[in-house]
């Protein structure tokens, strides 16, 4: 059966708000995408990143009454005038199929893997870490992540207490463990971000050695290794109390930062870690450092 796909160009302000009126009028499936190459910085937890220029893409049966399911929201949006919109015909497609086959197996460093879950692992012997990729954010595919998984898997974390602050999706407290860490844990300040992480870890069979938990909740205790994966700003707040939950000689692993924002970052930890040399990918840096 074809599909029939109405695409609305607007912006961030009101995509969320279109988004919700076309699935009042029975599309099957509403996709935000960029419409203007703008690149999106690892957001904040419990943030829903969207593009300035928002492309809405609503997908519906091609049987659906379309004139008036677009009159409908046309009456919802009143008085504001529609988008810009167009209405195309798609050809019948195993859709979810297409979108299962754009991930595949990525590496990170000599040793760790993320291997979406329908793949089979490129080595069964490496540290392979099961996901069902989402948003970008925390699948490792945007250079924050692939940062801090490139530093796990180059500093093995056997046995070791690890925190990973900012847990997103849990991927890097879920590759810790596979390495070895004795015990992790995962904080987020949103729920949704913790739920995401149980299910991870159950999925790679590392439940066990892995607690979550909002910040408030987070036991006065000090790890070997501090890993935050989050924005400069909010890393240079957190830099007094990242310093009382790193013991000595501990590490603490930082990223979400630009380049511009580094030597700022730096003077924020200097007088509590010795700081090492910036590490930089694709526009991105992450901060190391041994606590004093």
């Amino acid at each position: 059966m074809p599909w029939l796909q109405l695409i609305f160009e607007t912006d961030e302000e009101h995509a969320p708000a279109l988004a919700e009126l076309l699935s009042d009028e029975g599309a099957v499936a509403v996709t935000l995408e960029d419409d203007a190459d703008q690149p999106l910085y690892e957001p904040p937890p419990g943030a829903t990143p969207l593009w300035q220029a928002t492309r809405v893409v609503a997908l519906f049966e091609a049987d659906h009454d379309m004139p008036a399911a677009i009159a409908a929201v046309g009456a919802a949006w009143a008085p504001r005038e529609l988008p810009a919109w167009r209405l195309e015909q798609l050809e019948d497609r195993d859709w979810s199929r297409e979108w299962m086959d754009t991930y595949k197996p990525m590496r990170f460093g000599a040793n760790l893997w993320i291997v979406p879950s329908w793949t089979e692992a490129p080595d069964p012997a490496a540290v392979n870490i099961l996901l069902d990729p989402g948003l970008a954010f925390g699948t490792g595919t945007h250079p924050t992540t692939r940062l801090c998984l490139e530093w796990l898997d180059a500093h093995p974390t056997t046995a070791r207490q690890v925190i990973d602050y900012g847990c997103g999706s849990g991927i890097l407290a879920i590759a810790a463990a596979l390495l070895g860490a004795g015990h992790v844990w995962a904080i987020d300040n949103d729920p949704q971000a913790l739920t995401a992480t149980r299910d991870n870890a159950g999925r790679n069979e590392v439940t066990a050695r892995i607690d979550t938990a909002l910040p408030e909740g987070l036991p006065a205790s000090q790890a070997d290794v501090l890993i935050a994966n989050i924005l400069a700003g909010p890393l240079i707040d957190l830099a007094p109390h990242f310093a009382t939950l790193v013991r000595p000689a501990g590490a603490i692993v930082l990223s979400g930062i630009l380049p511009e924002q580094a030597e700022q970052v730096l003077a924020a930890y200097r007088p509590w870690f010795d700081m090492a040399p910036p590490a930089e990918h694709d526009g991105w840096v992450r901060l190391e450092g041994c606590r004093k």
